[in-house]
This record gives structure tokens, C-alpha cells and sequence, in this order.
């Protein structure tokens, strides 16, 4: 198993740059969370010449939508929503400068382009983990779109989050390196 990589927000292109499909990753920073309604409405923003009423600029986004917060805790379980639903927004987002995504799942290849030409990140969560990864959030605030309640934007700041680069910036794509990989140990597994 590889050693983690500890990764302090903001990222920036030297820091991107140093991140390959595969690494674990421990992040910590603030970063913000948002689905596909609140994806959609970015989009619309940007396209209608204006810009949402948040900043894009370096900053990493989650796909999540967190369950109800219980008594004395910071955020409910937040786990990570599938990542293609915001696949038609991602290459515009990321041309405004967002620096990468936090999700589950394979992406498009324009988005995989996309990655590739802003010298971005995909970052994959593990479905199944909303607790763990809640215990991750030291603070949380709503910044934009209340009325779309649990899908309203937040921002978060997180320690330590547990992560692996799903895609970088050089193109490298774990829905394609692992498999490839298995696959080149076939003959070993067939002597199990």
C-alpha cells in the first residue's frame, strides 16, 4: 500500500502537478460542496455573462449532499454523490478556474481533457464512507442557494480527508490504469 500524500489547500499548478492517479491523499483546507442543481446553476450564471455568488477561483469541489446533522455535530454523514451528473458543467467550471472534484466514478472524456488543459484534479471518496468522511469536517457553512436545502452550496474545512486521485493532470486515469494493471498480473492470479 502506498504512503499517503498530505496535501494543504489552496492547491495550486506546482501542487497539481505533483499529484498522479493512484496517490492516497490526506486534504485538508476548505473546499466546497455541490450537486447537480447547484452545478446547474453555476453554469447558468456563467453563461448568462454574470458569476455565481461565490468564487470558482482554485477551488476544489465536492459531490455530496450531507444526511440531517445530528445533536453536537459539526455535518451529517456526507458522502460522495456519483460524479457524472455533473459532467456537462465540469469543463466550463474548470475553465473558470476551478481547480478539481471530489466524486465517485468515471468521468467523461471531455471532462478527463478538461482536467488535462487546467492542470486539474479528480479526487475519488469511497462510497460507502459518509461517517468517516464527516468526522474529516471541522466546520461548515451554507455560501449560496439555501433554497435548494441539502444541495445548497457549503463550504467546508476538512482535516486529513481520506482521498485517491482518480484523474491528473497529465492524464492519468485510474478507471484506466487499474484494470490495465490486474490485468498484467492475470497470470499470477491464475496460481492462486
Amino acid at each position: 500500500m502506498s504512503e499517503s500524500k498530505f496535501v494543504t489547500l489552496p492547491l495550486d499548478d506546482e501542487g497539481a502537478k505533483a499529484l498522479h492517479a493512484g496517490d492516497i491523499v490526506r486534504l485538508s483546507g476548505k473546499i466546497l460542496v455541490g450537486r447537480d442543481a447547484a452545478h446547474k446553476r453555476i453554469a447558468d450564471a456563467i453563461n448568462a455573462g454574470g458569476e455565481p455568488p461565490f468564487s470558482i477561483d482554485n477551488e476544489i469541489i465536492y459531490y455530496a449532499g450531507p444526511a440531517p446533522t445530528p445533536p453536537g455535530a459539526v455535518i451529517g454523514p456526507i458522502g460522495p454523490t456519483t460524479s457524472g451528473r455533473m459532467d456537462p458543467y465540469t469543463p466550463l467550471l474548470l475553465s473558470k478556474g476551478l481547480r478539481g472534484m471530489i466524486g465517485k466514478g468515471k468521468r467523461a472524456p471531455e471532462v478527463l481533457a478538461a482536467i488535462r488543459e487546467h492542470n486539474a484534479v479528480y479526487f475519488g471518496a469511497t462510497g460507502g464512507t459518509a461517517v468517516l468522511l464527516a468526522a474529516c469536517v471541522k466546520s461548515a457553512e451554507r455560501v449560496a442557494y439555501e433554497d435548494l436545502g441539502p444541495e445548497a452550496v457549503l463550504r467546508l474545512e476538512v482535516e486529513e480527508m481520506p482521498l485517491i486521485v482518480l484523474a491528473d493532470c497529465h492524464g492519468g486515469d485510474l478507471y484506466e490504469i487499474g484494470p490495465a494493471e490486474a490485468r498484467s498480473h492475470r497470470t499470477t492470479l491464475k496460481n492462486c
